[in-house]
Parts: C-alpha cells; structure tokens; sequence
C-alpha cells in the first residue's frame, strides 16, 4: 500500500480506484466486485465483527503524534460511519475526500504556498534592480567586479536624475511656453479708375485695401496663418464719404473661422479715404487690462489672471497686510480701500472684486490713408508688432516624453544585464559546488545523498520513512489489521455507491 495506513478521517469516503489502480495489494483477489478478506476479519452477516467493549487494546503507529492515536470504537454495520482521524497529516487529499476531511494544518500549508507563489509573481518587477547586483561573494572573489557595482550606482543617480527631469518637463508643459516674436504687417491698396461707357470694363472707378502679415525670422516648417495671431480685426474708414451704415468692415473669431493669409476690402471710390485699423490680439491664455490704480500699485498694466493674483499677493505679503491673528482675511491699506472700497476682507473675496477691475486688452491703432492716385499704383505701409508665440521647446519637450525608440533599446540591455548576472550566478553555485567536493569528497557525497533525499520526499509527497516501510517487520504491526479494515471499508463502500447508481435503487 502505498500510503501505508494514513486513511481519511471521514470513514466512508469513496477511494477513485482509476486515480490510484496499484494502491491495493489485494487487488489481484477481487473478482465481480467481491473482496477477499483474511480469516481474521470474517464475520456473518453484512458488517464487521465488533470489537469488545471494554478498553479497546490499540497500538500507537511508529512516527505518528501522540495525539492522533484516537481508538477506533466500535464499528457498526456497513452502511454505517466508521469514526476516526487520518494517520498521517502529509498526505496528499485523495480523489474523492470531501474538503472537510483535509487537514487543517495541510490546509495553511497549501495557503501559505498559494500566498507565496503569489508573492513572487507580484514581487517580479521589483527584483529586477536587485537581479543586476552582484552578490557580495562573488565580488570578493572577483575584485575588478566593484567597477561594475561602481556603474551601476552611476546608473542609479542617472536614472534619478532622468525622472526628476521628466517631472519638471511635464510640469513646465501645463504652464504656456511663449517667446516674443516680431509681426511684419503689411498695408497696400491697388486703385482702378472708372472707363467710359462703351468699354468692357469696370464703370466706377474703385479701390482695394489688402492687409496681410508674415513673421520675421520664422523658423517653422509649418508658417502660421496671418488671421490665427488675432481674435478679431475692425476696419474703420471715413464715416463722411460712406455713410454711418457702410463705414465699418469687421472680422471676429467663431469657432468654425477658417484661417486665412490675409484680409481684401473692396469699395468704390476716386478721392483718398483716410481709414483706421484696429487689431485685437488672441492671446492664449487670455489676458486682461488692470484698472489703472490698480496697475499702478502693483507695476502690471496688462497680463494674464494668474499673473495678476501674483502680483496682487506679492503686494500683500510685502505690505504685510494679512491679519496677524486671522489668516484669511487681509486689513486694507489706504490704497486698497479706494479700491476695492472696503476696510477688510476675506482671501476668497479677491477673484470677486478682482473681476470688476479688468478690461479687455487695447486693441492695436493703425491709422492708414487710401491713395487713389493715378501715379502710384500701388502703395504699401509696413508696421512691425509684438506678439506671442508658441516656444519651440514646447514641441522638443513633447516629443521627449512620448519617444519611445530608446526604452526599447535600454529594455533589451537590461535584460542582457539580468541574464549575464544569472549565469554568474550558476557558475558560482557550480565553482562551489566542484570545490566542496574536491576539499572532501566523502562528507560531499553523504551531505549530498541527504540533500537528495529530502528533496525526493518534498516532490512526491511521501510521508513517514521509507528505509523502515521497505522492510517486513514493518508491516507485522499491531496497527496493521485495523488500517487494512479501513481501506476494504472504503472500498466496499465506494463499490456499493456505483452499484446503487448503476441499478438506480438503494441496498440496504
């Protein structure tokens, strides 16, 4: 028998004869489903012979706990429970064996080896940087080893340094990077005088004002369009000679715009008409006018909202304005009283109050005259402008965060780092393994047959000691009979199961 004796505590619980077919010694004496019992366990009738009554004489099983040498009691018929534990706790759960049965000290031990299988694969990414370590025997023995270890810790302070970087780029990305860039804008108007009638052509006589713009020193690839620098752009020309109905041309950003190079107003006309140009800036984010006390005080005359908290705060804080004992409210000056028209107030009051003194930004004047004369075709006024564009670090710091191209490569070194230190590794174990048995070979090989042999018991299982189950005294003990009682028991009832199964009726 190969588990020589240790029986699931539930008595009754069917054995899969197909999982173990070798498992019965006695198995060569079935026939049509009987059993073949020895003489000393044959009784009349369907159960086994009782047991006397008085103090049941058992013996312990050698290598079994004291505490698991319970008496078997008195057996009943067949069909009946046959009480008592398992004789041995390392045994594997059979086929069949309700999960109740197992156990509990082998039921923590398959947890605790579930827990850390677990443990392991979630702990993989974290021994990747201790894989790439030499350990420190092997740099005892190979002192060239400490300018890799030296590397390595170069690599570390590198890799900080790199992460640290890449923080301080995607924090610098939320905020807007612009540079200063000039705007060459170009005026001219072409002039086309009226034919006599008769002639295929135009009979008013008529003029054509074009304003387009181009930026100076523009390293782009991708030019900007001369309408995406301005949210809207009012032409005002002479209200005397076109009327209060038709003397203003007007273009205002919608989110449906189509960007375009340039802006043409065609009107007739034969006289030179004075006109203004009026430009707004699209500043990205948006920026605002402060009230001119308000400018004053603070050195701002138009900048974004931010910028403006800022600088109020700036003031604040050098003024000492904040209450000493109430942090969140601010006592005004003489200065902030005329302005804000209170002797006190809260911090989160400011946006509120703040909010009544910006203005939109001054439109850019241009005043320009329309000429009609016969002699210049063709006149052009050029006007240079200060505006805001999109910093090209901007792009470069972009296109580092989301590059891809070098992860892969550094990817592939590290793990031919991980590999190469591996196979230092095994050929530690091996080096130490040689020398161990070249120092004493006899110790080696016992020591080593040990080792061996208790790895062969963990891999199958097996539990109690085989060097004493070989031989046949084992099995001459007093323990015997009633384990073998045990097994047939299952067995008759795992037969008995498929019969009434098979027969679709119940044998009592």
């Amino acid at each position: 028998m190969s588990s020589r004796g240790g029986y699931p505590g539930s008595a009754g619980s069917p054995v899969n004869p197909a999982a173990s077919p070798a498992v019965n010694p006695m198995s060569a004496g079935l026939g049509g489903g009987g059993v073949r019992m020895p003489p000393a366990m044959q009784h009349s009738g369907t159960g086994y012979r009782p047991m006397s009554g008085g103090a049941p004489q058992y013996h312990q099983r050698p290598g079994m706990p004291p505490n698991r040498g319970v008496p078997m009691g008195a057996m009943g018929p067949m069909a009946g429970p046959v009480p008592g534990p398992s004789y041995s706790s390392n045994l594997p759960m059979r086929p069949g064996m309700p999960q109740s049965a197992m156990d509990p000290a082998r039921k923590r031990f398959l947890q605790q080896q579930q827990q850390a299988m677990g443990g392991q694969r979630r702990g993989v990414k974290r021994r990747k940087m201790a894989d790439k370590v030499l350990p420190q025997r092997i740099r005892d023995l190979v002192p060239e080893s400490q300018a890799y270890m030296d590397l390595l810790a170069f690599e570390r302070k590198l890799d900080q340094t790199i992460a640290r970087k890449r923080m301080e780029i995607q924090e610098a990305i939320k905020k807007p990077i612009t540079q200063k860039r000039k705007l060459r804008i170009y005026i001219s108007n072409t002039y086309t005088p009226g034919k006599p009638e008769g002639e295929e052509a135009e009979k008013v006589a008529s003029w054509e004002l074009r304003v387009e713009g181009k930026l100076l020193e523009d390293p782009a690839k991708h030019k900007r369009k001369f309408s995406s620098f301005f949210k809207s752009l009012v032409i005002e020309l002479d209200k005397e000679l076109y009327g209060p109905d038709n003397h203003l041309v007007e273009w205002h950003r919608m989110p449906t715009t189509q960007e375009t190079d340039g802006f043409q107003v065609k009107r007739p006309g034969d006289v030179n008409v004075k006109c203004t140009l009026l430009l707004m800036l699209d500043h990205q984010p948006p920026q605002y006018k402060l009230d001119p006390r308000l400018a004053r005080l603070l050195g701002v005359h138009t900048q974004t909202r931010a910028s403006i908290m800022q600088a109020l705060w700036l003031y604040i804080k050098n003024n000492k304005l904040q209450d000493s004992h109430e942090k969140e409210y601010i006592n005004c000056n003489r200065y902030f009283r005329q302005i804000f028209n209170c002797i006190r107030m809260r911090f989160s009051e400011i946006p509120m109050k703040l909010a009544g003194l910006l203005q939109h930004p001054d439109p850019i004047v241009i005043n320009h005259v329309i000429s009609v004369d016969p002699n210049d075709q063709k006149k052009t006024a050029c006007y240079d402008i200060d505006v805001e564009v999109d910093d090209p670090l901007k792009g470069q710091m972009n296109s580092f965060l989301s590059s891809t191209t070098n992860q892969q490569e550094i990817a592939a070194l590290e793990m031919k780092i991980h590999e190469t230190i591996e196979s230092i590794n095994q050929l530690k174990t091996q080096r130490d393994f040689m020398l161990s048995f070249s120092n004493n070979p006899q110790e080696f090989i016992q020591d080593w047959l040990k080792s061996q042999c208790r790895d062969l018991k963990l891999m199958t299982d097996t539990a109690g000691n085989p060097e004493e189950e070989r031989r046949s005294e084992f099995y001459q003990a007093p323990w015997v009979p009633e384990a073998v009682g045990r097994y047939i028991f299952s067995k008759v009832q795992q037969r008995r199961q498929e019969l009434e199964q098979v027969l679709g009726i119940r044998l009592t």
